[in-house]
């Protein structure tokens, strides 16, 4: 997910890409093997910073795929945004054995660890289920029991991230569940939802308030906001509902 990155105090570092995953037509995992390390929580982000031969620089935000528990390597699922200044070197240009600047971790308050608990819901729309990954991979990571829901809205079969991944996790782990709804085109015989999130929906993915689940939402602000506002008026207490947007990228 890419963001304009803001002003901070963290110090940059390189990291040498190691491996470049293809998850979707448009989107790509890039692992990097950072000499300093990065201890970051799920949910977080950093800023990457390209720099051309004439000394022109670009900064964006990425959030950060990865499980803490995979240490010194960091892994960055990038979406190509066509008008982009740095999405589209990072998923068609980028080579293993080239290096980037990073910064970071940044941001806490988007962030789940397992002695959070739950009930968990995750909902995600577009790349917006970057951050939402970390902290399912993070669950897997650490054995985690915590009954955890993702609610899960793409354009289409293709355009769903770790579309494999989620799938193997599902099987592995029957407290973990993923709901998928495409909104646009659906294959022969899916059995999933096809149409936006709403709150019928979310209605009959959601634990009841007095269960008090942790809610977290990414992805487009218009998808944030209709999602965010529908648990609320589900009953949900809004002080258990965390998001995180990114700007117009297209429709989730």
């Amino acid at each position: 997910m890419e963001r304009r990155t803001l002003p901070g105090r963290l110090s940059w570092q390189l990291g040498e890409v190691v491996a470049i995953q293809r998850e979707t037509a448009r989107a790509r995992s890039i692992t990097l093997a950072l000499a300093n390390g990065m201890k970051h929580r799920p949910g977080q982000h950093v800023d990457v910073r390209l720099t051309a031969e004439d000394g022109y620089q670009a900064e964006r935000s990425y959030s950060i795929a990865s499980a803490p528990e995979e240490g010194s390597r960091v892994t960055l699922t990038v979406e190509r945004i066509d008008e982009g200044e740095v999405s589209p070197y990072l998923v068609d240009e980028l080579h293993v054995g080239d290096q980037l600047e990073l910064r970071g971790p940044i941001g806490g308050y988007f962030v789940w660890e397992a002695s959070m608990g739950g009930p968990l819901l995750l909902v995600a729309g577009g790349s917006g289920i970057v951050p939402l990954m970390a902290m399912i991979r993070h669950r897997a990571s650490v054995g985690s029991a915590v009954p955890t829901r993702l609610l899960y809205s793409s354009r289409s079969y293709e355009n769903i991230i770790y579309r494999d991944e989620l799938d193997s996790l599902v099987r592995s782990n029957a407290m973990l569940e993923v709901v998928q709804t495409l909104t646009r085109t659906q294959p022969p015989g899916w059995e999933g939802y096809h149409r936006r999130v709403d709150s019928e929906m979310l209605r009959e993915v959601v634990w009841p308030p007095d269960q008090h689940p942790l809610m977290f939402v990414c992805g487009p602000t218009p998808f944030v906001e209709t999602v965010a506002a529908s648990l609320v008026a589900l009953g949900q207490e809004p002080g258990r509902i965390k998001t995180e947007r990114f700007g117009p990228t297209g429709e989730a």
